[in-house]
């Protein structure tokens, strides 16, 4: 009698463990569903949705070619004679040179010959002219040490047909962004892949909502993570992310997945990481390369190097709400080029 109670007793307790992890299953998915941005890491695998986007992002190369005179100080050249376009003859020596970045580009246009494609405007940025004033002794500066103008510039994507070189449809420098443009010659045999999700709300972030950031970070093709800080930093919604980020992301896309994935949403793009800067005296590439003695003095030409120092994990984010106005300001002009991108916002 006594054997039988026992027995009975043990079978509840066993089946009691099974029950409890049943439940805890049914449970912890379905709290997915609030319409809301997610801030658990996505519990199933989404790498065959995010080859699809990835298919839709490029890495931009962008180069400006300038033509530097350099003046002796006792021609005294000024602003007044570059106006007048005399600056040329009074020139002791006449260099080339250029500046290039690289950034990320996202297709999200795409049809016929025409193709259109959202990035920063500080990757495409560069200013037509560069002066460098000698400095006075009472710290005006007034007289030219040289000048730089630009001659060209070639924006291109090299995964695109027909050299992938493109054009600047509409930028603003405010909100650091711009809308590259290329009409083929003939409309491109292979798909060109455009953005595959919808555009989100910034606005709904929250602290510690997880996203994903993808783009050219030195420029190689990668996709990092990231938690959203700091939401509605501003009045467009600009917000920040933790993830690491390097020369070429700038214009990479921050994806935020609503109720599970595949449910990505662009909420927007990166475009800056906090830093340090500072000026160093260093002596010529030549005598760096060849190497000298530390323990004797260097007597040598010194130039001035400015040099930046990122702080990683403070990424800067611009909204999607800020990325759609943008598109919405420069409808007519886009119209007047014949891309009709109503459709993206």
């Amino acid at each position: 009698m006594k054997k039988s109670i026992i027995i009975g007793l043990l079978i509840p307790l066993l089946l009691l463990p099974m029950n409890c992890t049943r439940k805890i299953y049914k449970v912890a998915y379905p709290t997915l569903s609030d319409k809301k941005y997610d801030s658990e890491f996505p519990y199933k695998s989404c790498s065959r949705e995010l080859e699809r986007i990835l298919r839709s992002v490029k890495k931009l190369s962008s180069i400006a070619y300038y033509k530097r005179y350099v003046f002796d100080y006792d021609n005294y050249v000024t602003m007044h004679d570059v106006r007048m376009r005399r600056f040329r003859d009074m020139a002791s020596r006449v260099e080339y040179h250029n500046n290039s970045v690289i950034g990320t580009a996202t297709i999200l246009y795409s049809s016929g010959r025409q193709i259109a494609m959202l990035t920063c405007a500080h990757v495409v940025d560069f200013p037509d002219t560069v002066a460098v004033f000698y400095r006075e002794p009472d710290g005006s500066q007034r007289y030219l040490q040289s000048i730089s103008i630009k001659e060209k510039q070639r924006n291109y994507v090299a995964e695109l047909p027909e050299g992938g070189e493109m054009d600047i449809l509409a930028m603003d420098k405010e909100d650091d962004l711009a809308l590259l443009g290329k009409e083929f010659a003939r409309k491109p045999h292979v798909e060109l892949q455009v953005f595959p999700y919808p555009f989100g709300r910034a606005e709904e972030l929250a602290w510690g909502n997880f996203v994903y950031i993808i783009g050219y970070p030195k420029g190689y093709k990668m996709v990092t993570k990231g938690i959203v800080s700091q939401p509605n930093r501003n009045k467009k919604h600009f917000f920040l992310v933790d993830a690491l980020f390097n020369k070429g992301f700038s214009g990479g896309i921050v994806l935020a997945v609503r109720d599970g994935v595949p449910n990505f949403e662009l909420v927007g793009i990166a475009n800056s990481v906090a830093a340090d800067y500072e000026y160093l005296l260093v002596p010529p590439d030549t005598v760096v390369k060849s190497g000298y003695d530390p323990y004797i003095p260097y007597r040598g030409d010194i130039f001035i190097e400015f040099r930046k120092y990122i702080n990683y994990g403070i990424t800067f984010v611009i909204s999607a709400e800020a990325i759609q106005d943008f598109l919405r300001k420069n409808k007519n002009r886009l119209l007047d080029r014949g891309y009709d991108l109503s459709s993206v916002y």
